[in-house]
């Protein structure tokens, strides 16, 4: 579910704060309102983005943070991610 890379990208920035704007988020990643939008449906229909709606004055707002399951999700996929990566060279296969 994360591995993809807007997706990626959204959790990344969610996991830095405790809630963010949909607007702060759309304009950091440099994506389109539907790229996010969708992507964060996605998120929030796996249980990892939670997403509020409401009025600052009278202006409709919308905010993501993420989810206590979704930060274990990103944990869990950091780790991975450092167990691939993290091996010495000499332990990689050389081309040759």
């Amino acid at each position: 579910m994360i591995h993809a890379p807007a997706r990626l990208q959204i959790v990344s920035l969610l996991a830095a704060a405790t809630e963010a704007e949909f607007s702060f988020v759309r304009d950091s990643l440099e994506i389109s309102d539907s790229v996010l939008s969708k992507h964060a449906a996605a998120l929030e229909k796996a249980g990892y983005v939670e997403i509020r709606k409401g009025y600052v004055g009278k202006r409709p707002r919308t905010w993501l943070k993420l989810s206590a399951q979704g930060r274990r999700a990103f944990t869990a996929y950091v780790d991975a991610l450092q167990q691939i990566v993290g091996r010495p060279l000499a332990d990689r296969p050389q081309d040759t």
